[in-house]
């Protein structure tokens, strides 16, 4: 299946892209992609703790199952002023 990922703010840095598709195995877990992006990019590694993750504009836990087709959204921490 293929899913969208987005990413913000200084996470466009680390990639290199504020988008991407790609291709994950049926019944992937937000955890799962993590994983992924984490071999990928090891350079996200350290932000793992702190990361907020959104699939289809509704915030997800590592254990959400990510739906075909699916927008997620990669963010660093939400700060306000």
């Amino acid at each position: 299946m293929t899913a969208r990922i987005l990413f913000f703010g200084p996470l466009v840095d680390l990639t290199g892209t504020a988008s991407l598709e790609m291709d994950l195995p049926d019944g992937a877990t937000v955890g799962d992609l993590l994983g992924l992006l984490f071999e990928k990019w090891p350079a996200l590694r350290p932000w793992e703790a702190s990361l907020l993750t959104a699939v289809n504009l509704s915030y997800a836990d590592r254990g959400a199952v990510i739906p075909p087709g699916a927008e997620v959204a990669v963010m660093p921490p939400v700060q306000g002023g």
